[in-house]
């Protein structure tokens, strides 16, 4: 099963955009954990973060693919699919 981690934050335009997006995905039963990078810094270096949003798609534990900034509903389907 893959899992998703979105890295946003409150000030960033781009993720106010975006966030209602991933909660659609996250409502039709994909896991999906948003992570605010200002109160989870050391979870977003971890994960090698340096802008938002960034979407991080993992299979067992493992990351598969990655991508920076808004896009569609369907673009983030297709990347889960």
């Amino acid at each position: 099963m893959k899992t998703i981690k979105y890295f946003g934050a409150a000030w960033c335009g781009p993720c106010k955009t975006f966030k209602p997006i991933m909660n659609e995905v996250a409502g039709e039963g994909h896991s999906v954990q948003f992570i605010d990078i200002d109160q989870s810094s050391a979870l977003a270096n971890q994960y090698n973060v340096r802008s938002v949003p960034t979407t991080i798609i993992e299979e067992n534990g493992v990351e598969v693919d990655r991508f920076v900034g808004a896009t569609s509903k369907q673009a983030v389907l297709q990347r889960i699919s």
